[in-house]
């Protein structure tokens, strides 16, 4: 089905193309400290892209049953797999758009994720799209969610953007009585050990599976740019469930060039000086 491709464009963004290729004008999302340092390395801000898929998001997850009845288990790998193809169809679309303009990258990217409705959830990549002003361009599109002073920065050090990186997980765990005694307000300022070992095991979980899509991409290495969690409470019959999302967003990296240092006026060493 068509809507469901990560290359397929809505009508709109094929209109917003055609308008682009007529009359070639060239817009941007950048600040001028970020149109400027992408354009001190070579590359020029053609248009703003943006990708977007919404999709409705019902069943998350279940409980997991074995010979002997209720096995204390639940699986949110529908659940996961939904964000994840919300993400990767919302990059794919974005990144469509940027072909489309024959551009060589997409800087700035923001990455966003909003309610619609009950079970609704809208996905929006939205980014700046670069070409190269060079004989030597990219062999493929890069995509990269650093602000377009810090891609010169990089670039400038030897180092290229390579892809958007993304990792989820998601975690359950019961309420023991134990824990349920921590949270009790007898208890005064105490660890609650269920949820220390929850929140911890599900940002390794999501911290994993970005180094492993990381990886993938064939990146000399990642940049996280931004680590979010969540937590709730589910209904288990006669014992709570405590629930927790991590996400960790970044870009991937790889070397070009290993004599290149970046080039900074950044103080090192604060002064102190009177401020008279």
């Amino acid at each position: 089905m068509a809507g469901t491709d990560g290359d397929w464009l809505p009508g709109v963004a094929r209109e917003r193309l055609a308008r682009y290729r007529e009359r070639g004008l060239k817009t941007s999302l950048l600040p001028v400290a970020g149109a400027v340092g992408v354009e001190s390395v070579g590359l020029r801000p053609v248009g703003e892209v943006m990708g977007c898929i919404v999709q409705n998001i019902g069943w998350t997850g279940g409980l997991g049953y074995g010979m002997g009845g209720f096995a204390g288990s639940v699986s949110f790998q529908p659940y996961v797999d939904a964000l994840y193809h919300g993400y990767d169809a919302a990059l794919a679309r974005m990144t469509t758009e940027a072909k489309g303009m024959n551009a060589d990258g997409i800087v700035a990217v923001r990455l966003t994720r909003g309610r619609l409705g009950e079970n609704g959830q809208e996905f929006l990549a939205l980014g700046t799209a670069v070409r190269a002003d060079s004989a030597h361009r990219p062999k493929s599109l890069f995509t990269t969610d650093l602000p377009g002073q810090d891609v010169a920065k990089l670039m400038q050090a030897g180092w290229v953007p390579a892809r958007i990186a993304i990792g989820i997980a998601v975690e359950s765990q019961f309420l023991d009585w134990q824990s349920r005694a921590q949270m009790s307000v007898m208890a005064g300022n105490s660890e609650v050990d269920a949820y220390t070992q929850l929140i911890t095991r599900t940002r390794a979980r999501s911290r994993q599976s970005f180094a492993g899509h990381a990886r993938d991409s064939g990146g000399d290495g990642a940049i996280v740019a931004s680590m979010s969690l969540r937590s709730w409470h589910q209904d288990a019959g006669n014992t709570p469930l405590l629930c927790a999302e991590a996400t960790v967003f970044g870009t991937t990296i790889s070397r070009f060039h290993r004599d290149h240092k970046a080039r900074t006026k950044a103080l090192t060493i604060m002064p102190l000086r009177d401020p008279r």
